[in-house]
């Protein structure tokens, strides 16, 4: 049984994959070619915004989210502490402060209550300056957008959704990387929507920062690529990934469906027995990872692997928790929600490829388990 089933997904594509990569090969453009740009296109009108920017990798597009933004040392971003070390270390990177966010309880994602306590907290120590928000699409559900764009209007920050899991997501209508300023994902291949390797995109309806982006991701260059304006990176997403991601994109509908149809049936039989994932009205997950909570977790996954199964954790550290933001001097008491999260929670086989049968043999063994905790 497999984790994230990327083998099956290759079957189901094969052909039309095959013929992608063996086109490329025939024209023998790796880097920027023409499938690169079509891909861009795609992505922007599948998810509805003016621009898409592909890149190297979801990393480095929110590393030049923060170059476009001109983040700087004495700058505060705020970000959650319950996310991938990425979301913050570009922040540090930059020379900037993360300060970070505890959890939502139902949801999981960044809390905007406790976004404005931080961010009144800053203002009034006035040693840093606000300047933007990063929020995370966990496990495949956008944050609550509408309440973080009206806070960062009335701070008066940029915000960033970083969609690297919530690509396929939804808000009444409105799909996750459309959400903010700027919002950046990755192409991992266990992300939703992934690649061969590595590869990310931004996306803006702002042509100012469109520009840039375009401008910082080959050197800084200008008019041509020995005209550089600015100091950049060498992030473009070479032709063979763009190639691949086209097939991927095609086939993306039907797996966010079959994605949503296996979280159903974890989540109804699931909900008597754990903490199952919360879905708010109006919202659509993409399903990054099927995850619940337990305080059992350590016991049940071992379980579970001697049974074949396997299960992963997202996430056993808080951003609070890392080594590298020690200097911050932050305790679990400061997030309590994140701090409890990263100690119960674990998430199950989720793909959209993952058959009935096999589900069942998951939900099978978890029920025994359970009932046997309980004797």
């Amino acid at each position: 049984m497999q984790f994230i089933d990327l083998a099956a997904q290759y079957q189901h594509l094969k052909q039309r994959i095959d013929k992608r990569i063996q086109a490329v090969l025939d024209h023998g453009i790796y880097i920027m070619g023409p499938e690169v740009e079509q891909l861009e296109q795609q992505l922007a009108d599948y998810v509805g915004v003016k621009h898409c920017i592909s890149c190297a990798n979801g990393t480095d597009a929110l590393q030049l989210a923060m170059m476009v933004l001109d983040i700087k040392p004495a700058d505060a971003v705020f970000c959650p502490t319950f996310t991938f070390f990425a979301t913050a270390e570009v922040i540090a990177y930059a020379g900037a402060t993360p300060v970070f966010i505890d959890s939502d309880r139902h949801t999981f994602n960044i809390s905007a209550q406790h976004l404005e306590q931080q961010i009144e907290r800053v203002l009034q120590e006035g040693k840093l300056t606000p300047r933007a928000i990063i929020a995370v699409d966990l496990f495949g559900l956008p944050a609550n957008y509408p309440e973080l764009e009206k806070i960062a209007a009335k701070y008066q920050l940029k915000l960033i959704e970083d969609a690297a899991q919530g690509f396929g997501g939804e808000i009444n209508g409105k799909r996750a990387g459309s959400f903010g300023d700027i919002a950046t994902t990755s192409f991992f291949p266990a992300k939703p929507l992934g690649c061969y390797g590595d590869g990310g995109a931004i996306f803006t309806n702002n042509d100012d920062y469109a520009a840039l982006f375009r401008s910082y991701r080959v050197h800084g260059k200008g008019k041509d690529k020995y005209d550089n304006v600015r100091i950049g990176l060498n992030s473009r997403l070479d032709t063979i990934q763009a190639a691949i991601l086209l097939e991927k994109l095609a086939a993306f509908p039907s797996e966010l469906q079959a994605r949503n149809k296996v979280a159903a049936i974890y989540s109804t039989q699931l909900i008597n027995h754990f903490e199952a994932p919360h879905i708010p009205e109006g919202y659509l997950s993409s399903w990054a990872q099927y995850t619940l909570k337990s305080e059992s977790r350590d016991l049940l996954m071992s379980q579970l692997k001697s049974a074949g199964i396997p299960t992963m954790i997202y996430y056993g550290t808080c951003m609070h928790q890392q080594t590298a933001f020690n200097y911050l001097n932050h305790t679990d008491a400061d997030f309590p929600v994140a701090s409890s999260l990263c100690k119960t929670v674990f998430s199950l086989p989720m793909h959209p490829y993952l058959e009935l049968a096999t589900q069942n043999t998951v939900l099978s063994k978890l029920f025994t388990l359970t009932a046997n905790a309980t004797e």
